[in-house]
């Protein structure tokens, strides 16, 4: 247990991390192949009955994240299983990372057997200090063309932090909406959360390795990715609306979700005004009825 006392150095000025804001404008491309094989291996990790993919099959949304996966050697990852801080994404000097939430414009589906391009370019960096110590904010957008051009485009945020200092005030839950009409229970179970690690080839330790993340980063269990959630929510939907196309979609991430204990993803279908697409308010609620994601999508 960590002790209070001399050791504790509150009133240390914090880190002058202004320097980061030098990546913004930074840009790479890549171009992957949309093969059919993560696609199947998707849809049997979700528990979904659907067809073998073949040449043509669109790609439902947000499992463009099977694809452009980090491709780090094992010898540039850090002690946390990312990749160590530097090159695209800024070297933020902050222990904890997080896929804070996105924002996606649907423009015409991405399809199995495709070539894509996916240009990247940093955003923004917004450097902040909160109770809890420095935060910085980074936001990628990810542009993704195929041969009939820009099909879609993604604005991701990813939030580093300090690791927690002994008594800090843990920020207060939001109660999650009980008036949801539609809804599953999700049991994140290691394996889930295992095949979807795999599948993005994520290898940051806090989602299988339990020794790690309760040892080290002090959490109570392994943390289900903010990334499966989204995409759950969106399955949620294709379920209850399997004709609706999704046009936008936008998220974020409330509060860490452990596999000690199912979680529900809940939706429900809002009316909008005439000639405008519906909006499907999503969310999702761990066991003690918080909010842990809150998004919406748009769909036609």
């Amino acid at each position: 247990m960590p002790h209070h006392g001399a050791m504790e150095h509150h009133d240390a000025p914090p880190p002058d991390l202004t320097h980061l804001r030098d990546w913004i404008g930074r840009q790479e491309s890549r171009t992957d192949d949309l093969t059919a094989t993560p696609v199947a291996a998707l849809s049997a990790t979700l528990d979904r009955d659907d067809p073998p993919p073949a040449p043509g099959t669109a790609l439902p949304p947000l499992w463009h994240w099977l694809y452009f996966t980090p491709l780090t050697r094992h010898s540039e990852l850090g002690e946390d299983g990312h990749a160590k801080r530097g090159g695209f994404l800024p070297p933020v000097p902050l222990p904890r990372r997080m896929w804070a939430g996105g924002r996606l414009d649907f423009l015409h589906p991405l399809r199995v057997g495709e070539a894509v391009t996916r240009t990247s370019t940093i955003q923004d960096v917004t450097v902040k200090h909160g109770r809890t110590g420095a935060l910085v904010f980074v936001c990628v957008r990810h542009e993704f063309s195929n041969a009939q051009g820009l099909a879609l485009r993604e604005e991701h945020d990813i939030v580093y932090r300090d690791a927690p200092q002994p008594g800090a005030q843990v920020p207060e839950p939001t109660p999650a909406p009980r008036d949801e009409q539609f809804s599953r229970e999700i049991v994140p179970d290691p394996v889930l959360l295992f095949r979807y690690s795999a599948l993005t080839f994520n290898g940051h330790r806090i989602h299988y390795d339990r020794s790690y993340v309760t040892g080290v980063e002090g959490y109570p269990g392994l943390i289900v990715h903010g990334p499966l959630i989204a995409t759950l929510l969106l399955d949620l939907l294709r379920r209850e609306l399997p004709d609706a196309q999704v046009k936008r979609f936008s998220f974020k991430a409330v509060r860490p979700t452990f596999d000690i204990h199912p979680f529900t993803v809940c939706g429900k279908l809002e009316h909008g005004v005439a000639g405008q697409p519906g909006v499907v308010t999503l969310w999702a609620r761990d066991h003690e009825g918080w909010l842990t994601m809150q998004a919406t999508a748009e769909i036609e």
